[in-house]
């Protein structure tokens, strides 16, 4: 009943209906093609991933309190500025260890960052280090912060946190800034799954509630190791308060093990999260023996490897999985191709007016542990491209808030692309036809549609219209009625 009831407030959140026929209610939100939602047909159009661009290391765990075995990263933007959590601890261990710190880095351009000397813990004999929390095992196995996007969150609450493994379970801690961190409760707040790898929350706009997604095994549910590692998902309206847990599910898709999933709201698009995943394929062994002690890797981690995954979802207990290929493919050379390397860190964040970017852990369990900086195009995770012969798609019908429709595009010097809009039925509305269409040629992220007579769009809010877009050589990546 539960899972029944999940699908029906989400299609109502989604959908509505006048006169039987049935509309998505997109508003003023931007749509990003990540997956088929908003398309009915496609005719020489595809959907295609893109390859984030290696933008190269940007922070070394080099300190001794942080090093080989640092990971389950996080990056959050504030405003201006940009912060970096992630396990600090340099020998392999027992998950949840004394060993194990939370550390932590900024930077005012998500590029060149610096490890602040904060002086909150005495570490090997001083306090001049970049720990946020120590002491505090098994916490700081995998502490992952989110800020927090409730409208009603008490300002000393602005920064919210999990962490801990299954003998505790998820631990809840707050922060007012970022830095100083103190628990919200004693025990723990979610005690129903795996959690040995790291378990993200945040605060969903569009549910209007804190979700949580967090390891489990497929055949063992949420305690059993056994099966593949996947995902597990839970609700709460306070942080305190969670439902109980249920399983995600990808489609008609082969199960793989996923060793981390970072979903999270994506900035531009926060109705759709964002999951770029650490894909764990056991045995799968790459290096000798001897290439592993040539780089110095600890003797337990290289008889498997890792990449990253890219999945999408709107909510509810299901992941799309569009694209089975890799996201981000390990890099040339050996020592990338060693265990549980190549995890991607929680968040994709705007490092430029028309950049984003994507952090990945890599040369895990070696002496050059380090996060890598990945970067895409705004919105630019995936697109619908059409050939130089030319293409077309149309929507499901939509209804809309704005006047205005914006696109991110980009075309060739002989591509283009032109819009029009149908009503309920498929028949073009006077006006707005392809032939009274600009041509659109270019690539920017911000461009206007207009029409031969307008490109105000007012008349037609609330009403059920569809879109037909054809393209030539070209890629739309997101569109917006705003």
């Amino acid at each position: 009943m539960k899972k029944l009831s999940v699908c029906i407030v989400l299609s109502i959140c989604f959908t509505f209906s006048v006169l039987g026929q049935s509309a998505i209610e997109l508003g003023d939100k931007r749509e990003i093609f990540v997956d088929k939602f908003l398309i009915e047909e496609l005719k020489g159009v595809e959907i295609i991933k893109h390859t984030p661009k290696d933008e190269g290391a940007v922070l070394l765990f080099d300190h001794p309190w942080e090093g080989n075995f640092s990971g389950y990263s996080t990056i959050i933007k504030d405003g201006g500025l940009y912060r970096a959590y992630y396990r600090g601890v340099r020998e392999a261990g027992k998950d949840g260890n004394e060993n194990e710190v939370t550390c932590y880095a900024e930077s005012k351009d998500g590029i060149h960052w610096e490890k602040p000397k904060l002086g909150l813990f005495e570490i090997n004999g001083t306090k001049e280090n970049n720990i946020i929390l120590a002491n505090a095992a098994p916490v700081t196995h995998n502490f992952s912060p989110f800020l927090d996007a409730n409208p009603n969150v008490d300002k000393n609450q602005k920064y919210k946190a999990l962490g801990g493994t299954s003998k505790t379970g998820l631990i809840a801690y707050v922060s007012a800034d970022g830095i100083r961190w103190k628990k919200l409760k004693e025990d723990a707040v979610f005690k129903k799954g795996v959690f040995d790898s790291q378990n993200v929350a945040f605060w969903s706009e569009s549910e209007n509630q804190y979700v949580c997604y967090f390891r489990i095994w497929s055949d063992g549910g949420f305690s059993e190791y056994k099966g593949y590692r996947t995902v597990g998902r839970t609700t709460s309206k306070d942080f305190v308060n969670w439902t109980e847990p249920v399983k995600m599910t990808f489609g008609n898709t082969p199960m793989e093990h996923l060793y981390t999933q970072q979903t999270s709201p994506y900035f531009r698009a926060p109705h759709i999260y964002v999951a770029i995943g650490g894909r764990f394929m056991p045995g799968r062994q790459v290096l000798t023996e001897e290439q592993a002690k040539s780089f110095n890797v600890d003797p337990g981690y290289f008889k498997d490897c890792s990449d990253a995954v890219f999945m999408t979802s709107r909510g509810g207990s299901v992941y799309d999985r569009t694209f089975m290929e890799a996201f981000i493919r390990p890099g040339i050379g050996l020592d990338n191709w060693v265990s549980r390397s190549n995890y991607p860190a929680l968040n994709v964040v705007q490092t430029g007016p028309e950049e984003m970017s994507i952090y990945v852990n890599q040369d895990y369990a070696q002496p050059t542990a380090h996060l890598h900086r990945y970067s895409l195009r705004i919105d630019g995770f995936a697109s619908l491209s059409a050939p130089y012969k030319g293409g077309e798609f149309v929507t499901k019908p939509f209804t809309f808030s704005g006047d205005e429709l914006e696109i991110n595009y980009s075309t060739s010097a002989a591509g283009e692309i032109k819009f029009e809009i149908q009503d309920q039925d498929g028949k073009p509305i006077p006006g707005y036809t392809l032939e009274d269409s600009q041509v659109i040629i270019g690539n920017e992220i911000s461009r206007i549609v207009s029409w031969k007579n307008s490109g105000n769009l007012k008349k037609l809010n609330s009403k059920i219209v569809r879109l037909r877009v054809y393209m030539k050589d070209a890629d739309l990546f997101s569109i917006r009625f705003k």
